[in-house]
């Protein structure tokens, strides 16, 4: 399918400074009143451009912020010293454009609820307005409640440039995401189905509702623990399951390259980041960096036995992200998605020709986004139109699976469903059909615990490198030990291996500590609302 080009990105015109430290400076204000159809598309196009943003989706996420945890570490000179090292400051300024990005996009979220009645639209097209907003404000504050931890709810437009409109005392987790639940579940009910929504850079109902999953399954984890969410999770998952629209790719090495190409596949990416073009031309605004920032390394110019450079044959990409052996391991014989997740080559620099890697388990590198396989051949150094996926199908199956094996309440039925889930998703990545019994894929029965630890190394081959690790293993309460155990792997290494990614993962583990479950509160912030408290040990 075509790429249906949505223009937010190139729209949005979004202020360089923090939230609750100016008076806002956005796109749309109250004195034009939000007052045509145009004027609220506009709008909303700038709620969703939060995502695609350089601090977010749009860059730092993408390997620059530890987000890969215990599967994959970065080997990039450039971030010593930050969240992307872990080592962590309160100053750190990844950690405050986050921060600052998603209550920008919060901010927008809130004007457009407020005032998009100036608009007049008829109910139909006001309700999915409204519900797509209502969606992302939640979603927006489920990203920071999630790496922060206690964070001030904001419900209303920042409209006043006092600092007593500034002092906004931080919530209870817990109250954070009661409200994420109520705002989604209303929003549900009030976007479209995923059948008629043109592609899956759009909320539907099914990007609702699998998101709701995935936040009661964080509620029912560490810190918050709150009782009965693993079976809100199920249900919510249910709700996607339900709607008989989604399916998996037959193909794991196919879906991916529908991201990389400018494809749609909505049966199975229920939501993703849509980027375009190489910022060149009429759209400058418009690219991202996925695949430029955690594809496979590529800055040789050499010229190859081609006549290319070897830049130009790949793509340029700065190879943040390098695997760990305890994600190369997980994988069984035969899984295909292992040499599509990890890349099993590098690049030399010198041929051109890639090199594979048998021997060296360090120097892999995140393969999921290889530029190698864009659709165009003048790539761009730094911008990519590469899309990247943030919920899919297989996800939903591998929550409702996790919901069950979770839940001391579940039924032997449910179980026996949830193992069926993870074996559809396992015959997949092994190349089969999902619905054929397979002496090669599939678990075998086990009780409800060791169904939950085999779902948790399912995450991690089937989601690695999507930013998801460093929050599955805090929600399980296991960060710090996962983190400790790769960091007891780098041991032994030989001090003769020099190469800077070895010395870059000895770092890089031995830098984490407990406190790095949750990022600490931004310094600059804490100065311009002093009602903020400092996270444990920061």
């Amino acid at each position: 399918m075509k790429k249906i080009f949505i223009t937010f990105l190139c729209i949005a015109a979004v202020s360089s400074c923090g939230f609750l430290d100016t008076e806002p400076d956005d796109f749309v204000t109250p004195t034009n009143s939000y007052s045509t159809e145009e004027e609220i598309d506009m709008a909303l196009n700038g709620v969703y451009a939060t995502l695609a943003e350089s601090a977010l989706y749009g860059g730092n996420m993408l390997g620059r912020m530890g987000l890969s945890a215990d599967i994959g570490y970065e080997s990039y000179s450039s971030d010593y010293g930050t969240v992307g090292d872990y080592d962590v400051s309160p100053s750190d300024s990844k950690i405050l454009t986050y921060w600052r990005e998603f209550y920008e996009g919060i901010n927008r979220a809130n004007m457009l609820i407020k005032y998009m009645d100036n608009a007049g639209l008829d109910e139909q097209t006001r309700n999915n307005v409204y519900g797509q907003a209502l969606f992302l404000r939640a979603y927006y504050h489920f990203m920071l409640v999630v790496r922060f931890n206690r964070i001030p709810l904001i419900l209303e437009p920042a409209e006043g440039s006092g600092r007593e409109d500034l002092q906004i005392p931080q919530s209870e987790p817990r109250d954070v995401y009661l409200k994420i639940i109520e705002d989604m579940e209303e929003a549900a009910n009030l976007v479209r189905p995923v059948s008629e929504v043109e592609s899956p850079c759009r909320v539907s109902q099914s990007t609702v509702y699998g998101i709701l999953a995935r936040v009661c399954l964080y509620m029912a984890g560490y810190p918050v623990r709150e009782p009965g969410m693993y079976a809100k999770a199920k249900e919510y998952a249910q709700k996607v399951i339900d709607t008989g629209f989604h399916s998996l790719n037959p193909s794991y090495e196919s879906l991916f390259l529908d991201y990389i190409q400018d494809r749609y596949y909505p049966q199975e990416s229920l939501f993703e980041v849509e980027f375009y073009g190489n910022n060149e031309g009429s759209y400058t605004t418009t690219a991202g960096m996925v695949g430029r920032n955690n594809g496979i390394g590529c800055s040789s110019q050499t010229v190859s036995t081609t006549g290319q450079t070897v830049v130009e044959m790949y793509g340029y990409s700065i190879g943040t992200i390098r695997a760990t052996p305890y994600f190369t391991e997980l994988y069984g014989d035969g899984d295909l998605r292992r040499d599509w997740t990890i890349a099993p080559y590098t690049y030399n620099t010198t041929t051109g020709e890639k090199s594979y890697q048998t021997n060296n388990v360090w120097i892999k590198y995140c393969g999921k986004f290889r530029r190698e396989c864009e659709a165009t051949s003048s790539r761009s150094t730094n911008y990519t139109s590469i899309n990247f996926p943030i919920l899919r199908y297989s996800d939903v199956l591998l929550m409702w699976a996790e919901a069950v094996a979770s839940d001391v309440n579940s039924t032997d039925a449910d179980l026996g469903q949830a193992l069926e889930y993870v074996n559809q998703v396992r015959r997949r990545g092994y190349g089969l059909d999902i619905y054929t019994p397979s002496t090669v894929a599939d678990l075998e029965e086990s009780d409800r615990l060791t169904l939950l630890e085999n779902i948790k190394d399912e995450r991690a081959r089937e989601l690695g490198f999507e930013l998801l690790r460093k929050d599955d293993i805090v929600r399980w309460n296991e960060f710090y030990d996962r983190m400790r155990y790769v960091r007891s792997l780098t041991l032994a290494i030989p001090d003769s291996y020099t190469s800077s990614y070895y010395i870059n993962v000895k770092r890089f583990y031995a830098n984490a500590d407990q406190r790095d479950e949750f990022w600490p509160i931004p310094t600059y912030e804490m100065g311009v609302n002093r009602t903020l408290v400092q996270n444990p040990g920061w």
